[in-house]
């Protein structure tokens, strides 16, 4: 009896890293996902899809200014979903548009419990050039933080930094950057 109590507290014990693993490995996918969801719908100018990736209480900062619950986000962001300025030129008969497309990589994230810290670099390529060639528009990085409602990871806060624009800076701390005049 004792033999078969040991076997199962060590077979026990063996599967708590396992299941800590899967957990994290679950909640990363999700965090992934919600990302590359978000940068889709942005782009496919699906701003319900965008706006479910958002908690009730969310907060967005961008270059634009800061925004507080969905429906301010959705506001701001409703000029932007699709590349509405694309969809202006577009005549009947015409077989292909300018578009832009967002990327995301390089995500780093922290979970505790049912909230999240992630940062990931972002870029945008557009072919509305006048050449009708492929180029890169923007770049950035996001910090966000993600809370988990209901079983579903939602963006919480998240901040956007764009790197060609006015929030671009000499080095940026979140990123492990150090200041290059102080050596």
């Amino acid at each position: 009896m004792k033999t078969l109590a040991l076997i199962t507290g060590l077979a026990a014990a063996m599967a708590l890293p396992t299941m800590a693993h899967a957990d994290y490995a679950n909640d990363r996918a999700m965090f992934e996902n919600i990302s590359n969801r978000y940068m889709i719908a942005m782009d496919a100018g699906d701003i319900d899809t965008v706006m479910d990736t958002w908690a009730e209480d969310g907060v967005m900062v961008t270059v634009f200014g800061e925004q507080h619950g969905k429906k301010a986000i959705r506001e701001a962001l409703s000029p932007f979903v699709g590349g509405a300025a694309a969809h202006a030129d577009v005549k009947e008969g015409d077989t292909h548009r300018p578009r832009t497309r967002h990327q995301i990589i390089n995500h780093v994230i922290d979970v505790d419990g049912n909230t999240a810290h992630t940062i990931a670099y972002w870029f945008a390529f557009t072919n509305a050039t006048p050449q009708h060639d492929v180029q890169l528009l923007y770049m950035g990085h996001y910090t966000d933080e993600l809370v988990k409602q209901d079983g579903k990871w939602l963006f919480k806060k998240r901040t956007v930094y764009n790197e060609s624009l006015q929030n671009r800076k000499l080095y940026y701390p979140e990123l492990g950057e150090t200041n290059p005049l102080k050596k």
